[in-house]
């Protein structure tokens, strides 16, 4: 055994024994279903699962802490004797990989595949229990069959449907820009201004599946299913999900198009869930799409130019929630439907056309929104609201004015006095009267379009046929391949003008030559499912079977809190609809969620001559304290090359605090450079050590250099024990199975009792996944071997070397290599087996058993010190012993005792 801990040689040894064949031809991390037991009987399974990395060049260090709370997990519960599947795959289509041809001059396909071979290589490095036999990648053509397949499935279902969309425009780069991508209003690569238009597209029916969804994760809802899940990510899903109960209505026009005709029927429609207050209304807004808008538009330029100018606007709630609010009078207007009032309409830069019917009441008094919106423009806000003790003010918004549950209506007519259920109950009623409105629920999730009119994706298995139009691709003829050497230029979809793509095709209902759909699908679409085609990865003929009957649901699922909405709601939709069409038996895909904190790291910045900020690598840098201590700033200690040329030692940057690693603010580590000098096994216990999985992790150089000194004391005990009698040691590690005719003396007990009630809290903070407290216990069991030195009898050595044993095990699946090469070196394999499928260590009742307890000696009820007493004595033992105490002794100065206290097992107060 080498003396010294070379993490390079022992992780290098430790990987290959793993990637060994075994006997039946499988390495030590291929998993199967069904797997049994040494006892012969199933082995019960889990499935443990991080969320599938994007294949963008490099892992950081939010990797490396993902993939260790779950290869911890795996680990852990693999020696509990689960089977225990933790795949791994590639997120590998989206806009990054062309973003990245445009720059390079080179096929995504190949840049893809270059940085997945890498990143692999980086996870094989961290000695990750990841089975590589079922890895996908979602470029892969046999793994996007089954997305078309399942596209065309929803198709005849009527679940994906064709309707045209508002989408982003870019005039230069001739294609569709993510809300993102927009900055401004211009192109984040171009600078053009970017422009509305409506292009058709395809959706998928998720608004079916809204009251599911909602029931499954809301809280306090007796139908929920995902209470493992973080209360903070159910809320954000039912709150994205946006169940309103409400009531739409119409306003009434006489209002014509140029034909004569009544636009929208005369009525023009809103939804409202404070229908109590619709009596204050004092103007309505319409989206610059609604048919008034565009109506009033016509003879109005000044309208006309504002109606441009929203389109360049965002096209999201979020995005509108955010900026200014701006409006424009139409002159039009509208019949309250109650009070027979001409209500004046606007146009609202901050109304969507898709949300409802394009078009809100406004009620200045009583939302926020449109008393800023009044306040603006000079509309009347009328109170028809108040709450008990409060005065309304036409100065200022107070939080009471939208508060229904305080609510009483005032200034309301016939509806004065009524509480809020009551009043929308009674405007309900009179508005169906009128066949003018009724009660409804509304749904703020709307329908997700898939359609991306962009290369790197999945391709929509349509052709467009001049006679017959939209048609599906032949289930015989998926999948439709993408072609892989395509360079997007910056002058749109190149499969436009592919002809490799379009050759031969022709429409397979007439036969005449056709041409195939160019909009691939959203990437949202590959992370949707593939946690199921890991359970059957290489199945030619179906896109999941027996494996997902086994595997499925997930049982837990890690990840970043950024995916809380789409990816896991999408994920959900997906699960559900594959459960309908008979593919799955599951209504939920993953049974309980953990999202783990970001790695975050120091940011130092400057400006430079023209204006620009340039950011610095915090190895470059010192901070700069003032008097008390605080951190003020920052400077340079090594000379560094910037715009502005080299900047000397000494000089003045501006330090930004701690955020998020990011290779643009130069703060990320790299974890190859860590595994290189520390090792993996270092990196993965300073990513568990430092915090709780689920909080963030502030980097600390320092705190590395401590997680690496830490295993260099495991080694370097490891290597004192190995100085021992080997047939000693393999005699205890074989009596370790049972100890029960072992003589232990003072010491041993001692060392017993610790390392046992340790493992006793280590083995349940591994249950509960708190990983930070699991390696804190390890360093206490280390502490207390070391500071164990009774090895005169074969009973000291048995506990030594059983208390190791059990230091090892609570360490491997955090310190896999190290622990795998001491657990071989010292014998431990030869008793106990591969320490992969070792038996976890059992606590021992018995050691946890004292022969002597320790108890506080309080006199007068003061702290003087304690008093030893055998774990059997009675009471008049404990007083006895306490009086006999030399502290008592000292402290009583002769004078008698009075009265003696004792609290069993925990303290003895004499009172003299």
């Amino acid at each position: 055994m080498q003396d010294k801990y070379q993490h390079l040689d022992v992780e290098q040894a430790a990987q290959a024994h793993w990637a060994q064949p075994l006997w039946n031809g499988d390495t030590a991390y291929r998993v199967t279903e069904n797997a049994v037991g040494v006892d012969g009987k199933p082995k019960k399974k889990f499935y443990a699962c991080s969320m599938l990395p994007y294949p963008s060049g490099k892992l950081h260090m939010g990797h490396v802490r993902n993939y260790t709370i779950n290869d911890m997990l795996a680990r852990y519960l693999r020696m509990n004797g689960h089977n225990v599947l933790m795949p791994m795959g590639w997120d590998a289509f989206g806009l990054p990989a062309e973003n990245a041809a445009l720059k390079n001059k080179v096929p995504p396909a190949k840049w893809t595949y270059e940085n997945i071979a890498y990143m692999k290589s980086q996870m094989q490095a961290m000695g990750l229990a990841i089975d590589w036999s079922r890895e996908v990648a979602t470029c892969d053509p046999q793994y996007y069959k089954w997305n078309q397949w399942l596209f065309l499935k929803m198709l005849e279902k009527g679940i994906a449907y064709r309707k045209t969309q508002v989408v982003n425009w870019d005039p230069v780069d001739q294609t569709v820009l993510a809300n993102e991508q927009v900055i401004d209003g211009k192109g984040w690569r171009t600078g053009a201004v970017v422009e509305k238009r409506e292009i058709p597209g395809y959706y998928l029916k998720i608004t079916d599946y809204a009251q599911e969804l909602l029931d499954h994760v809301q809280m306090g809802n007796d139908k929920a299913t995902l209470t493992g899940w973080p209360d903070r990510v159910r809320l954000m899903q039912e709150n994205w999900i946006g169940k309103s109960e409400g009531v739409r209505f119409a306003f009434t026009h006489d209002i014509k198009d140029a034909s004569g005709a009544l636009i929208g029927d005369g009525r023009m429609y809103v939804f409202t869930t404070r229908a109590d207050t619709v009596m204050g209304v004092t103007f309505c807004a319409v989206a610059p799409e609604h048919p008034l808008a565009a109506h009033a538009a016509a003879t109005n330029p000044a309208l006309a130019a504002f109606i441009e100018e929203c389109k360049t606007g965002g096209t999201t709630e979020a995005e509108l929630a955010t900026q200014e609010k701006k409006g424009l009078n139409t002159g039009l207007f509208v019949t309250h439907p109650l009070t027979g009032a001409a209500v004046p309409v606007w146009v609202g830069n901050y109304v969507l056309m898709g949300y409802g019917d394009g078009a809100v009441m406004g009620v200045p008094a009583h939302d926020e929104r449109d008393f800023a919106f009044a306040k603006k423009y000079g509309i009347e806000i009328k109170q028809v609201v108040s709450a008990e003790g409060e005065t309304f003010s036409l100065d200022a918004w107070a939080d009471w004015y939208g508060d229904k549950q305080r609510a009483v209506t005032v200034n309301s007519g016939k509806y004065d006095g009524l509480a809020y259920k009551a009043a929308v109950d009674a405007v309900a009623a009179d508005l169906a009267a009128q066949g003018l409105g009724e009660k409804k629920t509304t749904w703020r999730l709307r329908d997700w379009g898939v359609s991306r009119q962009r290369y790197w994706g999945t391709p929509i298995p349509i052709i467009h046929c001049d006679e017959h139009g939209a048609v599906p691709v032949p289930e015989k003829d998926l999948p439709v391949v993408l072609p892989q050497d395509c360079v997007p230029d910056g002058s749109g979809n190149p499969l436009h003008k592919h002809e490799g793509f379009h050759a031969g095709v022709v429409c397979p209902v007439c036969g005449k030559p056709a041409r195939r759909e160019t909009d691939t699908m959203d990437t949202f679409v590959d992370s949707s499912w593939y946690f199921m085609r890991y359970c059957d990865p290489k199945n030619p003929d179906a896109m999941v079977a027996g494996g997902a009957d086994y595997w499925m649901p997930m049982d837990q699922y890690i990840g970043g809190i950024e995916h809380a909405i789409l990816h896991l709601l999408y994920a959900r939709f997906w699960t559900k609809v594959m459960r309908d069409l008979g593919l799955v038996k599951v209504d939920e895909p993953f049974t309980k969620l953990l999202t783990q904190g970001m790695v975050l790291n120091h940011i130092y910045s400057r400006r430079t001559a023209k204006g620009g900020k340039e950011y610095f690598w915090p190895k470059d840098v010192e901070h700069v304290h003032d008097a008390a201590g605080k951190v003020v700033g920052a400077k340079l200690i090594t000379e560094v090359d910037s715009a502005d040329g080299m900047l000397p030692v000494g000089t003045a940057i501006d330090y930004e605090g701690v955020g998020t690693m990011s290779k643009s603010k130069n703060n990320g580590v790299d974890p190859q450079e860590l595994i290189a000098k520390y090792g993996a096994d270092t990196a993965r216990i300073y990513t568990m050590f430092t915090s709780p999985p689920e909080a963030t992790l502030e980097w600390n150089d320092s705190a590395v250099e401590g997680s690496y000194r830490f295993l260099r004391r495991v080694w370097n005990f490891g290597y004192k024990l190995s100085a021992m009698d080997s047939v000693a040691a393999r005699a205890s590690v074989a009596g370790a199975k049972s100890l029960n005719d072992v003589e232990f003396g003072k010491e041993a007990k001692a060392l017993r009792l610790e390392m046992h009630t340790v493992l006793k809290q280590v083995d349940f903070d591994y249950q509960r996944m708190q990983y930070n407290t699991v390696v804190s216990g390890a360093m206490k069991m280390i502490n207390a071997l070391e500071g164990f030195k009774a090895l005169d009898s074969a009973g000291a050595q048995v506990a030594l070397i059983e208390g190791f044993g059990i230091l090892l095990r609570c360490l491997y699946p955090a310190t896999p290599h190290l622990s795998h090469a001491l657990w071989s070196e010292l014998g431990y394999s030869s008793a106990l087996g591969d320490l992969l499928d070792a038996p976890w260590p059992q606590v021992d009742a018995a050691a946890l058993v004292q022969d002597e307890i320790e108890l506080v000696l309080q006199i007068n009820g003061k702290l003087r010190g304690a008093v030893r007493v055998p774990a059997a004595a009675d009471k008049a033992a404990i007083e006895a012993a306490a009086l006999a105490s030399e502290v008592f002794i000292a402290h009583a100065a002769g004078a008698p005792a009075k009265k003696v206290i004792v609290v069993p097992g925990r303290l003895v107060n004499i009172v003299v």
